[in-house]
């Protein structure tokens, strides 16, 4: 079937780790090649799996105490780019853009941060932006690309891979797209909600 994605790299970039393990662990005996971060990379790698870092992708390091990890054209553009598009096709091969197939996300504690009366300062910083950036890219390219945009998700994915291997068709990536959606509009309702009190 045309709509049928087949899922070679995926890109993790995660708050809570709890309940990735048996994700990642399907992932891996589907043969998914791992890309992440910080923290998660650092877990994924003591799970015994491979993984690349953003960083040799990008060739930036984390930077801005960890304000910018994620946030750079060679991700952004492999997670974007259309496929059936040419020009597209031309632009990732002309910057070495790699393709992003699934993208796992699991925001900042915000909600919790404020509920535990931290300083302004800590909840600003629990402010995800390249988390929630994450989640709207791979949203919006839902024709080619798989968003798990919460843990919540975790397990719906599990149940498709577990049914149907490392491909989803288009309603997957579309249901998946619809709850990425929800996830950031009520992320962002809750920012703006603390704003305005």
């Amino acid at each position: 079937m045309a709509d049928t994605k087949k899922i070679k790299t995926a890109l993790i970039s995660v708050y809570h780790k709890d309940g990735l393990d048996e994700l990642l662990k399907k992932l891996n005996d589907e043969g998914v090649k791992f890309l992440s971060t910080g923290g998660t990379q650092s877990f994924i790698e003591s799970l015994g799996y491979q993984c690349q870092k953003v960083e040799d992708v990008t060739t930036y390091p984390s930077i801005l105490g960890g304000r910018v990890k994620t946030l750079h054209p060679k991700v952004f553009g492999g997670i974007l780019a259309r496929r059936d598009n040419e020009g597209d096709r031309e632009q990732m091969a002309q910057y070495g853009i790699p393709e992003i197939d699934l993208v796992i996300v699991d925001l900042y504690p915000f909600e919790d941060t404020v509920a535990s009366g931290a300083s302004d300062a800590d909840i600003i910083e629990k402010i995800d932006i390249g988390g929630i950036s994450l989640i709207r890219a791979g949203a919006k390219n839902f024709n080619d690309v798989v968003i798990v945009p919460s843990k919540a998700e975790y397990g719906v994915l599990l149940d498709i891979l577990n049914r149907k291997g490392a491909q989803t068709d288009l309603a997957d990536r579309k249901m998946f797209a619809e709850r990425a959606f929800g996830v950031s509009s009520h992320y962002d309702t809750a920012i703006h909600n603390w704003f305005a009190r």
